[in-house]
């Protein structure tokens, strides 16, 4: 019935989303906010999390894209808590990998590094930047290629990425987000904002949940639960129990998105990637609660735009937030 449910909202609304997404497009000038200005002072708004940035660091440097193993032979990982904002999508074999995106944090490790998929192509397209990874089969950096990111990999990091020997490869190298953004390059700066935000302590209006479980494929799936004290996500797999960090940090963002796609070539498949270039069905859990809306892309160099029931945008809670590139038809298991 909850699946239903989903896709009967998005049948009704979706039509109503796609024409309020290209007036926006059309009418209103860049997204996202900058700074934000008081009768004493500016601060500067990171355009990643809309949090505040009092350095101003953010707003001087790109967006940096780092592919991360998510697999059991990857943990502990590094730095992952410090991303502005992480994808999580389904690769070869049904393995989750990630797309950590910093911009207003650079921690000095990050990691494990692994290769390339086309599905980064559609990730990294609105925000541009820089783009780390190991290497990758022909066909993912012929992908890659065509985007707008400086690539690096582990041939012209230099310094920036190395090897740990306390582990095997494939899953021992590791990279500096410090150094890697000290290489150069990358626009635009600062990146193009991907969400919008609600105030700082302003409540979002959806259906409170407590928890709630991504079935990605196989042994994989994620489940999230409401942190009522930090008022952030708790991220637990099923493989691994709770997800903490190397440094013992607790994996609990913000914002979930659990964002439905087409994997074109078939879930799992080498040469599979999720199409996020059309729309679909999106499921935003933000404050302790979920909306149930859609999403879609105007262009390919425009962020998602996620719209809830009545076609109006959806705010996130400012700071980190997860994108689960789900494929269309797996469950996701909410309890209230």
């Amino acid at each position: 019935m909850r699946k239903q449910l989903r896709y009967i909202i998005a049948a009704v609304i979706v039509i109503v989303g796609v024409v309020t997404i290209i007036a926006m497009q059309g009418s209103s000038k860049k997204v996202g906010t900058t700074t934000t200005t008081t009768a004493k002072s500016t601060v500067a708004i990171a355009p990643l999390t809309g949090l505040p940035d009092p350095s101003g660091t953010a707003l001087k440097r790109p967006a940096l894209v780092i592919k991360v193993e998510d697999d059991t032979n990857a943990l502990p990982q590094w730095g992952i808590d410090q991303a502005d904002v992480v994808y999580e999508e389904i690769i070869n074999g049904g393995i989750p990998r990630l797309a950590a995106i910093f911009n207003q944090n650079a921690p000095a490790r990050v990691g494990p590094i692994r290769s390339v998929r086309p599905t980064d192509t559609q990730i990294v397209f609105p925000i541009g930047g820089l783009f780390a990874y190991s290497g990758g089969a022909p066909y993912a950096i012929a992908s890659i290629s065509t985007a707008p990111v400086k690539q690096i990999d582990e041939s012209s990091a230099g310094a920036a990425m190395f090897r740990d020997s306390s582990r095997y490869a494939p899953y021992n190298l590791f990279g500096s987000a410090a150094a890697l953004f000290a290489l150069g390059g990358g626009t635009p700066v600062p990146p193009t904002p991907l969400f919008q935000y609600r105030p700082l302590g302003q409540s979002a209006v959806g259906v409170a949940v407590s928890k709630f479980v991504v079935n990605f494929p196989s042994i994989y799936p994620m489940t999230w639960t409401w942190n009522v004290a930090t008022k952030s996500w708790d991220r637990s797999t099923q493989f691994a129990g709770p997800d903490y960090t190397a440094n013992h940090v607790r994996e609990s963002p913000k914002n979930v998105i659990v964002n439905y796609v087409n994997y074109v070539n078939g879930v799992g498949a080498f040469t599979s990637y999720a199409n996020l270039q059309s729309g679909g069905v999106a499921e935003v859990f933000t404050d302790g609660k979920e909306i149930v809306g859609t999403w879609a892309r105007h262009s390919q160099s425009s962020p998602i735009q996620y719209l809830d029931a009545k076609g109006k945008t959806i705010r996130l809670t400012p700071g980190q937030t997860w994108v689960e590139l789900l494929n269309n038809g797996a469950p996701v298991t909410v309890t209230h």
